[in-house]
C-alpha cells in the first residue's frame, strides 16, 4: 500500500481527514484518480457503483465540489454497507451518496445463473456514470458480467462505465462479452495498477 499515493487523492479533493484505506479491499490510488478525473470534468448527475468503499467517498466529494450529482452504491454485505454509510457521515458527505444494501440474488442471463445485486433496491432510471468493482470475483465466474445486461437500458447517452481489476483474465473476458452484446459501446483500456476498462455508450 502506497500511503503517499492515497494521500495525493485526499489532497486533490481537499479532504480534511485521511482516506480510510483498507489494504485488502480499497481501490488502488490510480483508479481513484481516474474516476475523479472523469467526475470533475464531466459532472455526471447520476452515478451508480457496484460495491462501496473509497470510490463512494471520493465520488461523493466530487459531487460536492461540482455542486451537482448523487452516488448510489450497491453493496451486498450489510456490515460493509453500514460501514460505508458511517464513513460518508463522518466526512459530511452523506447527502451526496446513498449506500444501498442490495443482497445478491439469482438471475439467469443467456441460460447461465448468476448472483447479482437485488435490482429493485436501485431506484434510478438514468445513469451517467457507472463504476463496477463488484460483486467479488470469488463468488462465481464472470461475477461482474450482469451489470451491463441488467442496467444497460438505464445508461444515458454518453454514459461512461469504469470496470476495475480489468487486468484479470475474468474481467477481460467480461469486457469481450459486453462488446459482443452491445454494438454501441466503445472501449479503451487504461494500464493502471490493476487495469481499468473504460466503456462509453455512443450518443443515439
Amino acid at each position: 500500500m502506497n500511503a503517499e499515493q492515497y494521500r495525493s487523492v485526499g489532497d486533490r479533493l481537499m479532504l480534511e481527514k485521511a482516506l480510510p484505506v483498507t489494504p485488502d479491499w480499497s481501490a488502488a490510488p490510480d483508479f481513484l484518480h481516474c474516476i475523479v478525473d472523469h467526475c470533475l470534468a464531466h459532472r455526471p448527475v447520476t452515478i451508480v457503483e457496484c460495491s462501496s468503499g473509497l470510490t463512494t467517498l471520493v465520488l461523493a466529494r466530487c459531487c460536492q465540489i461540482n455542486d451537482r450529482g448523487h452516488v448510489y452504491s450497491l453493496e451486498n454485505g450489510e456490515d460493509f454497507a453500514a460501514a460505508s454509510s458511517a464513513v460518508l457521515e463522518e466526512f459530511g458527505l452523506d447527502q451526496y451518496a446513498t449506500v444501498v444494501h442490495a443482497p445478491l440474488e439469482g438471475v439467469a442471463l443467456h441460460g447461465i445463473e448468476y448472483n447479482w445485486y437485488s435490482r429493485h433496491r436501485l431506484a434510478v432510471d438514468s445513469i451517467d456514470m457507472l463504476v463496477i468493482d463488484g460483486p467479488p470475483g470469488f463468488i462465481q465466474r464472470h461475477s461482474r458480467y450482469p451489470a451491463l445486461p441488467l442496467l444497460y437500458e438505464c445508461l444515458a447517452d454518453g454514459c461512461v462505465v469504469f470496470l476495475d481489476d480489468a487486468a484479470r483474465e475474468d474481467e477481460r473476458e467480461i469486457v469481450q462479452l459486453w462488446l459482443d452484446e452491445f454494438a454501441d459501446l466503445g472501449h479503451e483500456y487504461a494500464g493502471l495498477e490493476r487495469g481499468c476498462s473504460i466503456l462509453r455508450r455512443s450518443l443515439r
